[in-house]
């Protein structure tokens, strides 16, 4: 009798461990990457599987032409002011004409650094067809215009980085978590957007969201 009554603390106790350390790790992957999925303008959560495929595929033409009439006319990109390493202002809109990815970060976010080698090898393959625009929160406390190009300068990044010091990026697209990531179409409509780290294959389909490579 004494010996179970010894015996049942020490399970109890392995059971709160496994649950503990499976919720640490679930909360550590989880802030890594998110869902594999995209929202798309109106606010459709697609796979990225899905995403990539023909519309053709599951709806007839003529209903899918009319569809995307309908995105292109709706979901207009808010226009943002943010300011490059010689503090030369620029504008989103001054990239209106090519496919755009937009990503906000910062030096000190992991789950930023984590996705950034993908960005960088997308944006060498593809720089010259689709504009990439890195926006770092550069808020003048926790990240500066220095820590930050410090930062891209140690790990070697050739995509363009350019600085919120303003916040008027920031405040424009409600920007309330690190990283975040917008798809925005040549003619400046916001085509699908990804709230946390995502991985090669996810930016690539929203690239294909954008840019058919015509």
């Amino acid at each position: 009798m004494n010996k179970d009554k010894r015996i049942l603390p020490i399970i109890i106790l392995v059971l709160v461990l496994l649950i503990g350390g499976a919720g640490f790790l679930y909360g550590r992957l989880s802030s890594g990457y998110s869902p594999q999925q995209l929202q798309v303008q109106g606010g459709e959560q697609v796979p990225a599987a899905e995403a990539s495929e023909s519309p053709q595929a599951d709806a007839p033409a003529e209903e899918s032409s009319e569809a995307e009439g309908e995105e292109e006319e709706s979901a207009p990109a808010p226009d943002f002011t943010v300011y490059d390493a010689e503090g030369n202002a620029v504008k989103l809109s001054d990239y209106f004409g090519k496919p755009i990815v937009l990503n906000f970060w910062a030096s000190w976010c992991g789950p930023c650094q984590s996705e950034m080698p993908d960005f960088n090898e997308a944006h060498e393959k593809l720089g010259e067809n689709v504009q990439f625009l890195m926006v770092n929160m550069t808020d003048g406390s926790r990240e500066t215009v220095d820590t930050a190009s410090e930062f891209i300068a140690a790990e070697g990044y050739s995509f363009p980085v350019f600085y919120d010091t303003d916040m008027d990026a920031a405040v424009t697209y409600s920007v309330y978590s690190l990283p975040s990531t917008y798809f925005i179409g040549a003619d400046g409509s916001a085509v699908a957007k990804a709230t946390g780290a995502i991985d090669a294959e996810t930016l690539q389909t929203g690239i294909d969201m954008i840019y058919t490579g015509e």
